[in-house]
């Protein structure tokens, strides 16, 4: 093919739009208003906590039907991981900010993500409807931030919206346009399609699925998908509706079903006409990994609680296994042994050692497994919130992690005088020259610097009258209790055990 016709093969395409913010400042909201429907009643406590695609049509300034694709991030501080992906496989980022509560900590760490990942962005300031939206507030915050807005010392573009009765949506998605024309994103239709997994999923009836963004090229039925070793053909593709199609080409989400493995999230995949290349491209990767994978394993005196880990979707797993990481103990250490998606199955409760913790995220378990659980006494914990499962980590961590001992002498007496002894009990005089020894309490002897045993205080007097406690400098008679008969010259030493 001559340079023309390659030139000519280059054409226009759609932006890739991934929407980041903070936690409840209206990124679904706004994606539910644009596509007209609605995930925020299917996700637990109102987070999304799964990222995927979706397309929308709209028209550009000159009346022409214009394809944009959407990845919906979480934006809960977990999900940072899916937010960098998201970032990375998209073309335009819109940064959302409330205009009730201005600029957020995950608003910067989204704003840092984009600027490292080099990807132009639009402001979308939301909410201006509240009774409580101060536009101007949130225009200082961003330049406090040094992100400076267009006729606000900048040329970040802006759009002022409400997502929940639509108002500047248009303008927002006019600028997108405008944004990605100035950028000029083409890919090439005759190459074979290439782009980026955005999720994964393993469903009970049809087996492994993924959900990807085409960035290249043109991908058709017959094709084999590659993603590092995991292999898909393309007998059924599914848009992102669902709905089957024959044929994807650049910035269309899709959706294949049949991968051999659960691929990457956030991997690149490429597609093969002859199925043999793709086999010996996934084999290759393979044996590139196992020469440069020596990975070396922290030695560690920290006691490990395995954990066997279950999610919905994989970006579940990452977020999770995030989280883990952040539950910190001196004597003992979480470590995900076993993940996966789908169901608790029977073979995860025979996997799992007798201080497993197994936790299922989004998921059930099945009859069989939760029987067997039952007749081992392991325990399955379930969530469908990320940080009720943190909380519930951290307080098993506590209560499993070892038990430091310490001891702690607090005080030393000397035995002056030995009186009459009956069985296991001795009556003695003595002086405390440290500290102070306690009615009741525990005591080592100590013979020329040697322990020759231990005792227990039963009766404690000073002046003959009856106390709890002697001090340091007081002479006191005592009733000790103990099996090794003490002499005088002994020392006896009171000590008190805590445990960290």
């Amino acid at each position: 093919m001559d340079k023309n016709d390659t030139q000519k093969n280059i054409i226009e395409r759609p932006p890739v739009v991934v929407v980041m913010g903070h936690i409840d400042h209206g990124k679904s909201t706004l994606l539910d208003y644009i596509r007209k429907t609605n995930i925020v009643d299917r996700e637990a406590g109102g987070i999304t906590q799964h990222i995927s695609a979706y397309e929308v049509v709209h028209k550009d300034e000159n009346g022409k039907d214009c394809k944009i694709t959407f990845i919906d991030t979480p934006g809960h501080e977990a999900f940072s991981k899916m937010r960098e992906r998201g970032a990375k496989i998209a073309d335009i980022a819109i940064l959302i900010v409330s205009a009730e509560d201005s600029v957020k900590p995950q608003t910067i760490e989204a704003y840092k993500t984009i600027m490292d990942n080099k990807i132009p962005f639009i402001v979308a300031i939301n909410k201006i409807d509240k009774p409580g939206a101060n536009i101007e507030k949130v225009k200082m915050d961003l330049a406090e931030n040094e992100i400076y807005l267009e006729n606000y010392g900048g040329k970040v573009p802006f759009a002022e919206i409400s997502a929940i009765v639509g108002t500047g949506v248009d303008n927002l998605l006019s600028l997108i346009l405008i944004l990605s024309e100035m950028e000029n994103f083409t890919g090439n239709v005759t190459e074979n399609a290439s782009g980026f997994v955005v999720e994964t999923n393993l469903d009970p009836k049809r087996g492994i699925e993924a959900t990807l963004v085409v960035k290249n090229g043109s991908l058709k039925k017959g094709m084999t998908i590659v993603v590092e070793d995991a292999l898909c053909s393309t007998r059924m593709i599914e848009n992102f509706l669902g709905k089957p199609i024959n044929e994807a080409t650049f910035s269309a989400p899709i959706h294949l079903i049949g991968f051999n493995k659960i691929p990457a999230i956030g991997a690149e995949f490429k597609s093969f006409e002859n199925k043999r290349e793709a086999e010996e491209f996934a084999e290759n990767y393979k044996n590139n990994k196992k020469s440069v994978n020596n990975t070396n394993v922290n030695e560690t005196n920290k006691k490990i609680i395995p954990i066997i880990l279950k999610a919905d979707v994989w970006g579940s797993i990452e977020a999770i296994e995030k989280e883990i990481e952040k539950i910190k103990s001196e004597s003992a250490l979480f470590k995900v042994v076993q993940k996966g998606v789908g169901p608790i199955s029977e073979s995860d409760i025979k996997a799992a050692a007798e201080e497993a913790i197994i936790i299922g995220f989004n998921v059930k378990g099945d009859k069989s497994a939760i029987e067997l659980a039952e007749k081992r006494n392991i325990i399955i914990s379930f969530f469908d919130i990320i940080y009720k499962m943190t909380e519930w980590l951290a307080e098993e961590m506590e209560k499993r992690r070892p038990k430091i001992e310490t001891t702690e002498i607090t005080g030393r007496a000397k035995i002056l005088k030995t009186f009459s002894r009956t069985k296991e009990r001795q009556i003695v005089g003595g002086k405390v020259i440290e500290g102070h020894i306690n009615l009741m309490g525990i005591v080592k002897l100590i013979r020329r610097d040697n322990e020759i045993g231990r005792g227990k205080i039963v009766n404690l007097e000073k002046g003959k009258t009856k106390t709890s406690i002697v001090e340091e400098g007081t002479e006191f008679g005592m009733m000790l209790e103990s099996k090794i008969e003490v002499a005088g010259g002994d020392i006896i030493e009171a000590f008190s055990i805590t445990q960290k």
